[in-house]
C-alpha cells in the first residue's frame, strides 16, 4: 500500500514523532495508518493517542441544565467560519434548539429537525432562516440528553462543552457545594479528556491491544519476558489513571483522584455521590475542513 507526503504529515500531527520516523513507520506498515501508529508506540516513539480527529469545523458547542426538571443537554452546531460563533442570533438559536432537545427528547438529529420551537417554527425551518440571515451554511451536528442530576460546563465561549450525570439525593444536589464539585468534575473532563468513566468501561479488546503494545515496548527495551510482563502490569495501571475519569489525578489537587474527591465531597455533604456518565464535545472534532486555494476562493466570490 503506497503512502503520500500528506500521510506522513498526518502521522506527525497524530503522534508528534519526527518525519523520518513517520516515513519508516509507514514503510514498515505498508502504508496502513493505524499500524504505523502502533509501530511508533511499540518503538517507544509515540505516546498513547486518542482518535479525536482533526478539529477544523467552526460554530459552537453549548451545554445547559434544567435543574428543576433534572434534564441536561450538550449540543454542537457547526458553521463555515468562526465569526458566526460570536453572532448573537446564532448563539440564541443554538440555546433555543438545546431547549427543544430538553423538552422533546428526540432520538436523532433528523427527528430534532421536525420538532417545534417556541416561536411555532420547526427546528428545520428555524435553521434555514438562520442560514439565510447569517449567510453561511449551518448544521446541527450532534447532541446528548441526560435525565437526572446533571452539571454542565462550556469552555471559551463554545470550543468545548461537557455534560456530567450524577446520582445523589435531591438535598445534596441543591447545595452550592455540590455545584462547585460538579463544575470541577466537568472542567476536569474538558481539560484532560478522559476516554472512559471507569476501568470497567474499557472494552476487553482495547485492553488486550494495549497490553500487546506495552509488551512489545518492553521487549524492544531489551527486557526479558518475565520482567516485561511485570512492566506491562504497571503500565496498564498508568493507562487506567490517564484514560479513566475516576482514576485520573484531580487537576486542582493531584494528590487525590477524582474518585477520592467525589468520596470526600459526599462525606462532607452527608450523603452519597456517584458519577454515572459524561459527554465531552469539542467543536469540529473529527471534521476536516476543505482546504481550498485562497486565490481561487476570492476569484469565485467575485464572479
Amino acid at each position: 500500500m503506497a503512502f503520500t507526503a500528506s500521510d506522513v504529515k498526518n502521522l506527525r500531527e497524530r503522534t508528534g514523532c519526527g518525519m523520518m520516523d513517520c516515513k519508516k513507520a509507514l514503510t514498515e506498515s505498508n502504508g496502513d495508518f493505524d499500524k504505523a501508529v502502533e509501530y511508533l508506540r511499540e518503538k517507544g516513539l509515540a505516546a498513547a493517542t486518542k482518535k479525536a480527529g482533526r478539529v477544523a469545523a467552526e460554530g459552537m458547542v453549548y451545554s445547559t441544565v434544567d435543574k428543576e426538571n433534572k434534564i441536561g443537554v450538550v449540543i454542537e452546531v457547526n458553521s463555515e467560519t468562526d465569526f458566526v460563533a460570536k453572532n448573537e442570533q446564532f448563539r440564541t438559536f443554538v440555546a433555543d434548539v438545546a431547549k427543544v432537545v430538553a423538552d422533546t427528547n428526540p432520538a436523532t438529529v433528523e427527528e430534532l429537525l421536525t420538532k417545534t420551537m417556541a416561536n411555532g417554527d420547526t427546528v428545520e425551518a428555524g435553521l434555514q432562516e438562520k442560514i439565510l440571515v447569517i449567510g453561511e451554511n449551518l448544521k446541527i451536528r450532534r447532541f446528548v440528553r441526560y435525565e437526572g442530576e446533571c452539571v454542565s460546563y462550556i469552555h471559551a465561549g463554545g470550543t468545548h462543552g461537557v455534560l456530567v450525570k450524577f446520582e445523589t439525593s435531591e438535598e445534596i444536589f441543591a447545595k452550592p457545594e455540590f455545584d462547585a464539585y460538579g463544575k470541577d468534575v466537568a472542567m476536569q473532563i474538558a481539560a484532560v479528556n478522559p476516554t472512559y468513566l471507569s476501568r470497567e468501561e474499557v472494552a476487553p479488546e482495547v485492553l488486550e491491544k494495549e497490553k500487546e503494545i506495552l509488551m512489545q515496548q518492553a521487549i524492544n527495551e531489551g527486557k526479558p519476558a518475565n520482567i516485561a510482563e511485570k512492566m506491562v502490569s504497571g503500565r496498564i495501571s498508568k493507562f487506567y489513571k490517564e484514560n479513566c475519569l475516576l482514576e485520573q489525578a484531580f487537576v486542582k489537587d493531584d494528590k487525590q483522584s477524582i474518585s477520592d474527591y467525589t468520596n470526600a465531597t459526599a462525606k462532607a455533604l452527608g450523603g452519597d455521590i456517584k458519577v454515572v456518565a459524561f459527554t465531552r464535545f469539542e467543536k469540529g472534532e473529527g471534521i476536516e475542513k476543505k482546504e481550498d486555494d485562497f486565490a481561487a476562493e476570492v476569484a469565485s466570490m467575485t464572479k
